[in-house]
């Protein structure tokens, strides 16, 4: 068996089925123990991470609760809204867009014990900034130093792969196929803009996502709804055949359910990285008064990354219906885009694609640095920074088989330490979660006397 042939099965043990029932069932677990809060509260955490008055300004923190949750939404809308979601379908069929919702109602929960794990137990570099997330709650909660180091050394090195090479690599197909631009042009412009933005470190990496996350999902989302709004004869057939054949697989040859299943649930963990621990080290970073309320401001990055983005690509797709020929990938998102909207569709699709991309190798600049600065010191950040910035040029120019193979089995094994700590700290994230909902109500409490008393 040669080195290639090893890695792709190592990556589909890391991403078989047992890993995925590990990651779900997590959500799970800690959905029931939390009495199902991700879902009551999502309305307020909405408001949290979005309403200018809600940001909390005055707190220990390097960044805003709405920067940390676009540098984690940076990193988490990427090419699997697009290429990932038409993976699922043109594999599994229709019906594993309805598991992708499934796996992100109970990624939520994921999401929101990472966070909350990764505010209590950040600490204060040298620096002055604030380092935080699964390494730190492994190490400072459960004392297993080595377990914290294998976290950290996979998610410096996933951070080459899947963070940057794969995501630089797409930018420069897209460029290539759209525009006609060189691979060498896209790298040597794309390696310019990633260092002028991570060389300032998480505040320049939050200025500039709080600036293009919401462009891009905006300008994508309303693409897509746009199809859907001039095709509304088609949008019930495409619902109904999602949730049909999500419990029957006949999209799928042979009828295959566990197939619909596997891959909706698949790149819906992919996509939303819920449980994976990327996601909290940007969520240390926020000035919050109380690690829930980061908390829950981070769990709204899986509701929309999975529930709006991903589902706007599913059903397109489903509508147009050409997920059954030979076409997949982003290919076949551009295709079905193409089939509604001729002419503008594949530049929908590309140019979503572009910045979905670029978006992911800035958020994940700072996940791959706190990461290597763990395991490293403050001192090796620069050298991380530059070794980001020419990777980011060859993944333009390089085929990528065998280094997605490794960069993707190098981000499922991220899962495993972190949802050991998850599973272990649960008591502490219920503790935790109990805190903040007493501060909670004492904080209506005095709104509503306030108003009683304005009155």
């Amino acid at each position: 068996m040669d080195f290639s042939a090893l890695v792709s099965k190592v990556n589909d043990f890391v991403w078989g089925p047992y890993m995925l029932v590990f990651l779900v069932g997590t959500g799970v677990f800690l959905t029931l123990r939390l009495g199902f809060l991700p879902i009551r509260t999502l309305p307020y955490a909405l408001k949290l991470a979005f309403s200018p008055n809600k940001q909390d300004k005055s707190s220990e923190g390097d960044i805003s609760h709405f920067h940390a949750l676009m540098t984690a939404l940076a990193a988490t809308i990427g090419t699997g809204n697009i290429a990932g979601v038409a993976t699922a379908v043109f594999t599994g069929g229709p019906g594993a867009v309805f598991w992708m919702w499934i796996t992100a109602i109970f990624g939520m929960a994921t999401k929101y014990g990472e966070a909350i794990l990764a505010v209590k137990y950040r600490v204060v570099d040298e620096k002055g900034e604030m380092s935080g997330g699964p390494m730190y709650y492994i190490e400072r909660g459960l004392k297993l130093k080595w377990l914290a180091w294998a976290f950290a050394f996979f998610g410096a090195f996933a951070s080459f792969g899947i963070g940057n090479m794969t995501q630089t690599n797409s930018v420069a197909l897209a460029m290539e196929g759209t525009f006609g631009i060189s691979p060498i042009i896209t790298g040597i412009i794309l390696a310019i803009l990633t260092g002028a933005v991570i060389l300032g470190g998480i505040k320049s990496i939050g200025r500039v996502t709080g600036l293009v996350v919401p462009f891009m999902a905006i300008f994508y989302v309303l693409g897509g709804l746009a199809i859907i709004l001039m095709n509304l004869d088609k949008l019930g057939p495409a619902l109904e055949l999602i949730l049909t054949d999500a419990f029957s697989g006949q999209a799928v040859a042979g009828g295959a359910l566990g197939t619909v299943i596997r891959y909706g649930v698949a790149r819906g963990v992919f996509s939303n990285e819920a449980g994976l621990g990327s996601a909290p080290i940007a969520a240390a970073a926020a000035k919050t008064d109380h690690p829930g309320r980061q908390a829950l401001v981070s769990m709204t990055g899986t509701f929309l990354d999975t529930i709006v983005v991903c589902s706007i690509t599913g059903i397109v797709l489903a509508m147009a219906g050409l997920y059954t020929g030979e076409v997949s990938g982003a290919a076949l998102t551009i295709a079905s885009f193409e089939a509604f909207l001729p002419g503008a569709g594949k530049y929908i699709v590309s140019i979503g694609l572009i910045f979905f991309a670029y978006s992911t190798v800035l958020g994940w600049s700072y996940y791959g640095e706190k990461c290597f600065q763990y395991i490293f010191s403050r001192k090796a950040v620069v050298y991380y920074r530059s070794a980001f910035v020419i990777v980011a040029f060859c993944g333009c120019i390089m085929k990528l088989d065998l280094v997605w193979n490794i960069s993707d089995t190098l981000n499922g094994a991220m899962a495993i330490p972190n949802l050991i700590g998850l599973l272990c700290l649960s008591g502490v994230i219920v503790a935790e979660t109990k805190d903040f909902m007493a501060l909670r109500r004492r904080e209506v409490d005095a709104e509503r006397a306030g108003k009683s008393i304005g009155a």
